[in-house]
């Protein structure tokens, strides 16, 4: 790689180890974000049949498990429906705590990859 003053900067194993780590990560975040957005549709799904469900009068009501839908009793499907609010909201609180944790490691390596290779890399999302 050469600087823009025209001096070169050698590349070494452990530079290299550093940009493909970069690179997984940068994925990684990726993928979290859509998960993340898949998370909240979830969650509002959920809220959403809640709500729809407080506001229905039935005794029984239908309740699709897996490809079928069964009818249950109103109180079953509430206590079922928050059990499955508890999770969506742990696995979004999850998922959103290790995009932090990989946007910090990314902020690192950003630092030591800039810092050695100044305008010669480009580390950035267009």
């Amino acid at each position: 790689m050469q600087q823009c003053g025209g001096s070169e900067t050698e590349v070494t194993w452990e530079d290299q180890q550093n940009i493909n780590r970069f690179g997984r990560l940068n994925n990684r975040f990726h993928e979290l974000e859509d998960e993340i957005k898949i998370a909240k549709e979830t969650n509002e799904n959920l809220e959403d049949a809640s709500n729809e469900l407080i506001l229905s009068d039935e005794t029984v009501v239908r309740f699709q498990i897996g490809e079928v839908f069964a009818h249950m009793p109103k109180e079953e499907v509430e206590e079922r429906l928050e059990m499955m609010i508890g999770k969506a909201s742990e696995e979004l609180k999850r998922l959103e705590e290790e995009r932090k944790f990989v946007d910090a490691l990314m902020t690192e390596l950003k630092k030591i990859l800039y810092g050695k290779f100044k305008d010669s890399i480009n580390l950035e999302e267009d």
